[in-house]
């Protein structure tokens, strides 16, 4: 694996830099769900179990539908926050720091896969439809402009491109088509999931400079073995 950050305490029930009331609602969900095996069936069952106030839960979120965005959203801040504080960071090229973010992402997903893994589905189909992914589409897609702008700020053209809502959407797709990957990887330590991670960005990052050239095609031929094994 390409690492360019080493990870510890990644566990997002274990995140230490939120509002203490936002974190504590967040862990108690994610326990809830794993020990139970499917969500809280409502609210009042919900704060009377884990002896707090409905209002405390108010206060904070409206639903448990906002519960869920706020775990995924969570995941994307904290990848944020851990890539932040190497100074390392600041000093790599756009395209090593997509790679350490989608790395350090899949390292905080893989901390709480059986979580993940239950909260996503199966279908491709559903899977794109998420609302619970909506503020980690919304956040995504604005962290991925300013790294490509970066790339590409001495071409008008080039940079109109990138700038473009279907460019965002394409980055936000791919996200998604890896995230879709990893939950059905079974390799030791997801090994092809970090495989698919460096073919998709180099493909990404040739697109935005030229038509699809080899690193397009090696992606093809990586995504057509694993079809097919």
């Amino acid at each position: 694996m390409l690492n360019y950050l080493v990870l510890e305490g990644v566990s997002l029930i274990n995140l230490r830099n939120m509002a203490k009331s936002k974190k504590s609602i967040i862990d108690l969900y994610m326990n809830w769900t794993l020990e139970h095996g499917s969500a809280p069936e409502n609210i009042y069952l919900f704060c009377k179990e884990n002896k707090m106030e409905e209002s405390d839960f108010y206060a904070e979120y409206a639903s448990f539908k906002a519960v869920e965005k706020a775990v995924f959203s969570a995941f994307f801040q904290k990848t944020l926050e851990m890539l932040h504080a190497n100074e390392a960071y600041q000093t790599y090229a756009p395209k090593e720091r997509l790679l350490s973010f989608y790395f350090t992402f899949f390292e905080l997903l893989t901390a709480n896969r059986s979580y993940v893994l239950q909260s996503l589905p199966n279908s491709a189909v559903e899977f794109d439809k998420l609302s619970k992914l909506q503020d980690l589409r919304i956040h995504f897609k604005a962290y991925a402009k300013e790294i490509f702008t970066e790339y590409i700020n001495t071409d008008v053209k080039r940079l109109e491109k990138i700038k473009s809502t279907t460019f965002q959407e394409a980055s936000w797709a791919q996200l998604l088509f890896i995230m879709r990957f990893w939950v059905k990887d079974e390799s030791p330590s997801f090994e092809k999931t970090d495989i698919f991670i460096e073919k998709a960005i180099n493909a990404t990052f040739e697109l935005a400079d030229n038509p699809p050239l080899k690193s397009v095609i090696d992606l093809g031929k990586f995504l057509y073995k694993e079809a097919i094994s």
